[in-house]
């Protein structure tokens, strides 16, 4: 490229980012009118209901005298909803053929770049808050910086770092020859309890909001089981009390039963997957207050074909699994709070998930709370979640009614993040 060329890149490139940050400070006031809105909390549809936003919050909820000296968008016959809430996804990963070798070929820029985009398909299917499940170097913690200051389109972020592991656990890069993306406690990689100290003191000091603690084997890596405890239980101990001590809660991937029970004990917010969950393991999340979340759908997404034969045999034995153990989940009534594990399967169809709840026997409000007063919960805010004077100006509108058909959420039409719309 020559440097006149480079040049008028660059100077896009920040006509572009000035253009997004005036945006979403102009601070315009104006009101929302709709044919229907869903107040999470009670369940109920309100008809033709008004709501006034001033810059990135919510200034009135209610008739149209809140119309008066605004700006109205009369979005007509949809319904109005609170943004919704995925509590796990991987932004900067997508399972492509090859995607096993990516952490040899791709560095940050790679993994930045990819995010970028899969933060904003994610924004556009009307998710305005994600939980990012783990990335290298920091790049969830740069990409919500960089939604925070307009310069990306994308949902609010809050990042882990790197996720917690064993040597040679699901965490780990397996499968290279030793000195290959060998690993330290800074990038995730602890053992013992002086090391997962220090691994989760790293990621809070490089701005990590959560805690992602790998308590059992998983899927999409190279250990032989799929489902046994990784972390013992005085590990698991030390990472959620440090972890408690900055403030931050902590989530752990699990899949077996024993590994489920260990950390439930040692204190985690939520259980990830869960997909041996039984009787005993959901006695006691219901007695300590855990979450699961189940990241369900890809067990009818996923590519088998694009896995290696390990990969792929496991996956053929655990998810149905999953499945099974997750409509006793939901009939015990434990909390669930939504998420996808979204990169196993295309990032922008993150609403497919709520069509599984209520084909396993949740209630279609119930699915929703899952991904707006659940979440809110599940990750320690009360600022979102819910169409509410004070609340963020996070807002989206379907066709038809979720309450009747909620496979509409799947084609969301409207979207204001922060105030700004970003999607009509």
């Amino acid at each position: 490229m020559n440097k006149l060329k480079f040049f008028r890149v660059l100077a896009g490139c920040l006509l572009l980012t000035l253009t997004f940050a005036s945006l979403a400070i102009s601070g315009e006031k104006l009101t929302i009118r709709v044919d229907r809105m869903l107040d999470v909390v009670s369940g109920r549809i309100i008809k033709n209901a008004y709501v006034t936003v001033e810059g990135r919050k919510i200034v009135g909820v209610g008739g149209s005298e809140l119309a008066e000296g605004t700006k109205v968008i009369d979005l007509g016959d949809m319904t109005l909803l609170p943004g919704l809430i995925d509590m796990h996804v991987h932004l900067a990963y997508d399972i492509e053929m090859g995607f096993v070798y990516r952490s040899v070929h791709d560095g940050p820029a790679d993994d930045a770049l990819r995010a970028a985009r899969n933060s904003r398909q994610t924004l556009m299917a009307g998710f305005t808050t994600v939980r990012e499940a783990g990335s290298r170097n920091f790049v969830d913690v740069a990409l919500m910086k960089a939604v925070e200051r307009g310069f990306v389109e994308g949902p609010w972020i809050f990042p882990c770092g790197h996720g917690i592991s064993i040597t040679g656990g699901h965490g780990d890069e397996i499968g290279f020859q030793p000195g290959i993306l060998e690993m330290t406690p800074e990038f995730g990689i602890a053992d013992g309890p002086e090391e997962v100290l220090r691994a989760v003191r790293y990621q809070i000091k490089h701005g990590a909001k959560q805690i992602k603690m790998i308590a059992t084997a998983g899927v999409l890596s190279f250990e032989e089981s799929g489902i046994a405890q990784q972390y013992s239980d005085e590990e698991m101990r030390v990472i959620v009390e440090e972890a408690a001590r900055h403030g931050l809660k902590v989530f752990a991937h699990a899949h077996g039963t024993e590994g489920i029970i260990a950390a439930v004990k040692a204190g985690v917010a939520s259980i990830e997957h869960g997909s041996l969950v039984d009787d005993e393991a959901i006695k006691l999340m219901k007695e300590k207050g855990a979450y699961l979340v189940p990241t369900t759908y890809l067990a009818e997404s996923i590519d088998l074909e694009r896995l290696p034969p390990l990969l792929r045999s496991k996956a053929e034995y655990i998810l149905p699994l999953a499945r099974k153990n997750l409509r006793r989940a939901i009939q015990s009534g434990v909390k669930i709070a939504f998420g996808t594990d979204a990169a196993v399967f295309p990032h922008g169809d993150n609403a497919k998930e709520f069509a599984v709840y209520v084909k396993l026997g949740m209630s279609p409000i119930d699915a929703i709370r899952t991904a707006t007063i659940n979440a809110i919960d599940l990750l320690g805010v009360d600022d979102r979640g819910i169409i509410e004077e004070g609340k963020l100006a996070d807002l989206i509108a379907v066709q038809g009614n979720p309450l009747e058909n909620i496979a509409v959420l799947e084609d969301v039409k409207f979207v204001m993040h922060g105030g700004k719309i970003v999607k009509r």
